[in-house]
Order: structure tokens, then sequence, then C-alpha cells
């Protein structure tokens, strides 16, 4: 009763809320001559872009204003049962008060959608605090009705209001839009077609001068929400959100953009935070059941209306256009690797069939300089050259170490013959010949190599004269070729975040203009990574785009995810899923960039005798540093993707201390994985309600026994991204295939040229281990499936390939034995 009465105290201050939600409007309808009441607003208050999802009609991916409103009633994803987009039930009305009709079976049915909202939550907690609501429309009816379905004061228009000081919350609805929309042929899915743009415009301006007459009655102390509470199109938007008058703190909101801590974007706010503002306007306490946040200023706004207008119309353009190049992209995306993949394993075999070529009869092993694959006179030794005289670096030994076939000792056996990074032979990692590599298997201290072009070295005579020269260095092209497609192939996951950097929605052709900005930038960071002597390396250009990626992602997820937003493989704010943070996606190609990355960086430092030791405190430093920015609150906060993260590195770490992974040292790791994110889970807890994320309201929801709702709703989401998704799952099935029937395994398909890679570069077996580790516990332990494994193999594949082609340019092939002569014959008892 204490606790009624404060709050009963609170709302007696009088202030005042009108919340006034326009089912349908988009920033593109506003006009200074047609809207000039809401253009006012704009220009006296804040502003930002409303996502309105909530749960909709089956096969299709609108709000329908009948859920728009009970969303807003609940504070969290609401929805109305069967097909299409129906009306909202007319009050029944009893003296000045009402009640909807059918509430119960609402209530009931959003207990089925995954999200067990609480309709009735917002005039419930305005009735517990002593206060007053008035509704005008069915749609604010349900908005407005407290837990029962009663609302206090209904009318279905603005003249049956009365004295509007009467009421702490006056909920409006100005259906103009909606209305007209109902009016429209239906699709086969129950949902109205869209509107002619005559229609449209003749019904934002009916509703703007509904809600001039509204705000003209309204006391000068009351604060103004406006939301386009749903869609009234085919296809999802986003909307306005205008909050004008008192703030919280009783200073009027300012011009500029609205936020909340529920999106962290500048500009942009989600439904169900609509609920917490109101509630937070009001003086009253959170309501646990809403899992929104209230609106705040965020970042200054253009001074002229006109100028805020068109950059939040600007961001629904970039949603709508994402939604219409999002498919066509994943599907180029997805066929485009699947050409490339066979293209390799074709190169590959060609290469196969070429046998090695003795050097020139009369030349002498150590004579003199070699050409180079480009037909320049290679380098002296310890440059990036090959300095010693033999055939192509492009056939693989007959007998590669570790693909089960006999043959001679490597080129790492001899004194003085570069290493994989063109340098001198050096002991292995950890200063001592054969020490175990990352895998567990005995290390070959510095295998040959001869480097050229790009590290690339040959003797003179290597090729020889004729079709077979001619044959084997068109090979050798071709290899090159396969390296470079292979490079940018495994750029091309970052750079479809780096591509938000160039607002490629607004040109002429957006699907082709995404296309293009991604490919230039993608080239752009190959450049990068053959710009430097660190091309010559066997994991060179792997550890150079694997680097870019990890650092691009980890500084945009901490300067505010802006990368992310709207990007073709980050998150959509018209879906709503996410708008902070890493996205799954985005997690999937920085862990594996990480821990690529790491590998390439351990074989650097042990290539440099730095200790195996020290080599594996530095790479758990930085790992540790990029889990706890996954993870925690302020940056990453991604739940699922830290105990993944937290074991893929863990075998990284084990198998570059040259032990091995065992089933003990899997679950501690696992266990490990599950306490830190549970332990950022309850430091987030512990703030306050208002600034916590889904970690924390994950922590709350298990208190309040809606955690299996939780996880099953999500594990539901997985199997139904992996089932329907069949574009993503081909592409993982080909991916692995080519990694290990392809490169791993010797046959007419394919050399071992994985196996050779490994030897030359022995991280790269704990680095890719890891990585698949990684992307594999993610596949599991986040809603959307298939698509992190699909993404993190996009990058360490191609990658990977790239390594195989560098240890194949630089394996030294052995020459074939001189044929025998023909014996001559014998006589019988000779």
């Amino acid at each position: 009763m204490a606790d009624r009465a404060g709050e009963a105290s609170v709302v007696a201050d009088r202030r005042r809320v009108a919340l006034i939600g326009v089912p349908g409007l988009e920033w593109s309808d506003l006009d200074e001559t047609r809207t000039p009441h809401l253009w006012r607003l704009v220009g006296q208050g804040a502003s930002g872009s409303l996502s309105t999802r909530t749960v909709p009609p089956p096969d299709r991916g609108i709000t329908c204003p009948a859920s728009g409103w009970l969303t807003v009633s609940a504070g969290q994803r609401a929805g109305t049962e069967g097909k299409g987009c129906q009306a909202a039930p007319v009050p029944r009305a009893d003296g000045e008060s009402a009640t909807v009709p059918g509430w119960d079976a609402l209530a009931a049915y959003q207990a089925e959608t995954g999200y067990d909202a609480r309709i009735g939550t917002l005039g419930q907690a305005v009735a517990h605090g002593g206060g007053k609501v008035a509704a005008i429309g069915p749609g604010a009816a349900l908005a407005a009705a407290d837990k029962t379905g009663n609302i206090t004061k209904y009318s279905p228009t603005l003249d049956g209001l009365g004295d509007p000081t009467a009421y702490d919350l006056i909920v409006f609805e100005a259906a103009d839009l909606a209305d007209a929309w109902q009016r429209q042929p239906l699709d086969e899915y129950g949902v109205p077609a869209a509107l002619p743009a005559a229609a449209r415009r003749a019904a934002v301006s009916q509703a703007d001068r509904q809600i001039g007459a509204l705000i003209g009655r309204l006391p000068a102390t009351t604060t103004v929400l406006v939301a386009g509470v749903s869609d009234v199109t085919p296809n999802a938007h986003l909307h306005v959100a205008i909050a004008a008058g008192p703030s919280p703190d009783g200073r009027p909101y300012r011009q500029g953009r609205l936020t909340a801590t529920s999106t962290r974007q500048d500009g942009l706010v989600a439904i169900t935070d609509l609920t917490a503002t109101t509630i937070q306007l009001l003086g009253l306490p959170a309501a646990r059941e809403v899992v929104g946040r209230p609106w705040q200023a965020g970042g200054p706004a253009p001074a002229a209306p006109s100028e805020t207008v068109t950059e939040l119309a600007d961001a629904d353009l970039a949603s709508q256009v994402l939604r219409e190049v999002r498919g066509p992209f994943f599907t180029v995306l997805v066929t485009v690797q699947l050409l490339f993949y066979a293209f390799a394993a074709l190169a590959l075999r060609r290469r196969t069939r070429i046998p090695a070529t003795p050097p020139t009869p009369g030349k002498s092993r150590g004579s003199g300089a070699h050409a180079g694959t480009d037909g320049t006179a290679a380098r002296p030794e310890g440059h990036g050259t090959d300095a010693h005289p033999g055939p192509s670096g492009t056939n693989a030994p007959a007998g590669l170490p570790g693909d089960g076939q006999p043959g001679t000792a490597d080129a790492g056996e001899q004194p003085g013959i570069p290493d994989a990074s063109g340098q001198p032979d050096t002991p292995s990692a950890g200063g001592q010949p054969g020490t175990p590599d990352a895998g567990g298997q005995p290390g070959i201290p510095g295998a040959g190599a001869h480097a050229g072009a790009f590290g690339m070295g040959a003797h003179a005579g290597a090729f020889g004269a004729g079709a077979h020269g001619r044959e084997a260095a068109g090979a050798s092209r071709l290899l090159t070729a396969v390296q470079i497609v292979a490079v940018v192939s495994g750029a091309i996951a970052v750079s479809t975040f780096l591509a938000q950097l160039v607002p490629w929605w607004t040109f002429p052709v957006p699907m082709l203009s995404v296309i293009v900005t991604i490919l230039a930038i993608a080239g752009l960071i190959t450049a990068l990574a053959f710009a430097g002597p660190w091309r010559a390396h066997v994991l060179g250009p792997l550890t150079a785009v694997a680097a870019i990626t990890s650092i691009a992602l980890l500084l945009d997820v901490m300067t505010g995810s802006k990368l992310q937003v709207n990007a073709v493989t980050g998150y959509e704010p018209v879906t709503g899923g996410r708008f902070y943070g890493f996205s799954n996606i985005a997690f999937a190609v920085y862990a594996t960039g990480t821990i690529l990355g790491l590998a390439g960086v351990a074989q650097w430092l042990l290539r440099r005798n730095v200790s195996r030791g020290v080599v594996v405190a530095l790479c758990g430093v930085y790992g540790a540093f990029a889990i706890f920015a996954d993870g925690w609150p302020s940056w990453g906060a991604d739940f699922g993707g830290v105990p993944a993260f937290v074991v893929g590195l863990a075998v990284f770490l084990i198998l570059l201390s040259g032990k091995r992974v065992s089933p003990l040292r899997l679950l501690l790791v696992g266990l490990a994985g599950a306490v830190i994110v549970g332990v950022l889970s309850l430091v987030d807890w512990l703030r306050p309600e208002t600034q916590r994320t889904h970690l924390g309201n994950f922590v709350q929801q298990i208190i309040d026994g809606q955690a299996w709702t939780v996880i099953g709703r999500k594990f539901g989401a997985m199997i139904g991204v992996t089932v329907g998704n069949w574009s993503l799952t081909l592409l993982s099935l080909v991916a692995l295939a080519f990694l290990f029937l392809v490169l791993a395994r010797p046959s007419r398909w394919g050399a071992s040229s994985l196996g050779q890679a490994y030897h030359l570069a022995p991280t790269l077996r704990a680095g890719l281990f890891g990585a698949l580790t990684c992307a594999f516990v993610g596949f599991l332990m986040n809603d959307s499936g298939i698509a992190i494994p699909a993404m993190a193999l996009t990058v360490a594949v191609p990658l990977t390939l790239a390594a195989c082609v560098r240890a194949l340019q630089l394996a030294m092939p052995t020459p074939p034995a001189p044929r025998s002569e023909r014996a001559e014959p014998r006589r019988a008892g000779a």
C-alpha cells in the first residue's frame, strides 16, 4: 500500500503525456505545406526513425496496425492471430469507459508467439499510479487498456474527449492512413496493396489536421509523442518518431536526434521504447515486462526541419534498398564462391599433372643468377627471390612430408636454403630442430623456399623450352591468379561492412553499386596484402587480410557499430533484431579474422626465434581482449558468441603450444566460456534497469521464469535458418569439402597442398582448427544457425587456399630420374 501511495503521489504532480499514433506514417510523408503541424513539431523537438517490428502475420514481415498498438500496450513484441492484418476491434462502451472485445483471447495468443508479451502493461501501470487514461480510436484502446481490457475513458473521435486536463495519458489514433489502406485489395496473404500516391498524401494531410486539433487543446506542459506505430504497405519501413515538450527531467526536448539505450544509434528508436518512454515521462516505476528503454536526446540535428526530414527519409531509403539487394547479394556471393572453388580445384588438378623437368644439361646447380617468373633476373638470396638453382617453385615435391608418399629429403634439410619467408633457414619454433608443430607433428625446420615476383622464384631452365615449358609457365600464372582471387574472396566479408562508409544506396543502380563498392574495397585490402615484403610468406596475405578484418570490426564495435547498420551482412533496423554490438554474422567474421590473424603473427614471431611460451602468451592476451570486446555490454554485448570464441581461441592456443586437444580440455574450456558470459551478464544485470542490454535482461528472465521461452524461440530460429537457407547450407558443405577433400588430401583432384602449407607454416593448423571450432560452437549457440559457419568459412577457406597456393609456389619438386638405357641382349650361356 505504501508503494501504491508513493506512485499516486508521483502521478499527482500532473505530468501529462499525449501519445499520438499514426499507423504507417513515414518521414517521406512529411511536407511543410501538407503537414504543417508535424513539420512544426520536428522543428521544436527531437526526431528519429522508429523501428516498428512486432509479431508479423504469417509469411509477411510487416507490422499490422493492431499489432503495433498491442506492442505499445505490452512494451514487448505482440501480434494478432490469423492471416493478414485484421482491424482493431471496436470497444464496447459502458458510459465513458469501455472494454476491448476478445481481450482474453488476445492475451492468451501472446504466449504462443515466443515473446510472451503481457498486453495491458501500460494502462495498468498508469492505473496503479493513480492516473487516468483516455483513448481515442479503436487502435488507441488496445494500447491504453489495462490488463483486463478496460479503458477508463474511451471515445471513437476527438470530439468526445471532453476536457483533456482531466487525464494523465491520452492515447490518440490518427487512423486515416490505416483506414485508407484497409480499403485496398488484398493479396494472397490477406495484406492490402499499397496506397496510390494521391490517396496517401490526402490521408496524411487529414491525419495532420487531426493532430493539430488535439495539440491545440492540450495544456502547454503536456509532452507530445508522435509515432508511426505500424506499416500500411506490403513491405516494412522505418517510421516517424517525434518527442516535443517537457522531457523526464522537466526541460523541453531540444531540437535534435532521438536515441535510446536499446538501439545506441543516433536517430533510431524502437516501438517497445515508446512504452518505456511514456511510463518514465509519467514518473512511474519501470515495468519489468517492458523490454524497451526510454527515448532520450541524441546528437544535434540540422537547424532546418527540411534537412532533418530528408536525412531520416534517407535512412528509410537505405533500409528499403538493403531489403531489395540483400537476397540477390547472397545469391551472387554463394554462386561466385561455388564457382571459384570449382575453378581452384581444377587449377590445382592441372598443376599436379605437370611433371617436373630436370635442370638443363650442362648447367651447374650452383651457377649464377636465376630468372624470376616474370622473366626478370631474380634478386640474391634472402631478398624474397630464389637464390638456389632448381626446378620451378610451382611444382610440389614428389614426396611431400606428411602426404603419405615416399620422397626425398625436403629443402629444409639442406643448409642455407631459404625458408617459407625467403630467408635463410633457421631452427624451428622454440629454437630446436624437429620441435613438434602446432598440431603435435614433428616440425620441419624451415622447409625450402624459392620466392619470386610474388615470392615465386624459378630457375631459368626450370620451365625449359618447348610445349612443356609453356605449360609449366601457364600453370604458374594460373596459381598466381588463384592466389590473388582467393585473397580478394577472403576480404569480401569485412568489405561488406566497410562499404557502409560509402552511401551506395543513393546511387542509381543499388545492386550494382553495392557489389562494385564491396569489390573495390576488397581490392584495396588485397593490394595491401601484397604490397609489402610479407607477400613472400606463406601466411603473409592471410595475416594481412585477417588482421584488417579483426581490427576494423573491433574498432567499429568500440565506437558504436555504425558499420553494421544496414550493411548487407549486418543488421537491419527495420527488422529490429539487433541495433548495436556484434551481430551474429559480424561475430563470425570477427572471430575468424582474429584467430587466423593471430596464427599468422605467431608464425612470424616463431620464425624470429621468439620462444613458444612468449608467443602463446602474446596471442592469449590479444585473444582475451578480443573476447572481452565481443562480450562487454558497452561494446559487443554478444551473449552466444563469447562461449564459442573462448572455445575456438582455446583450441588455437592449445595447438599452438604443441599440446593435443583432449575431451577433458574441451570440457574445461567450455565451462570457462559459460562462466565468462555468466559473469558479464551478471555485471550487466547489476546496472540500472534502463541501462541493461540483453545480457542483463536474460538474467532477469531467468529470475522471472521466462528464460526457456527465449531459449525456445532462439533454438527455433536457428533450426529455421539452417533448414530454410539452403544456399548458405550448400556453401558451408562445399567449402568444407573443398578444404578437406581438395586441399587436405592428395588425390587426382588435388595435391596435399594443405599439408605442405602446414609444414612451411605450422601455426596455420592451429589457427584453422581454432577458427572452425569457433564457427561450429557459434552455430550451436546462436539463432542465426548456418549463417555463422557459412560466413566464417567465407573468410577462412579462401585465405587458407591462398596460403596453400603460396606453399606450392615455394615447394621444390623432385626431378624425375634419368631414364635407363635399354639393356643389350645377351647370348644364351654367355
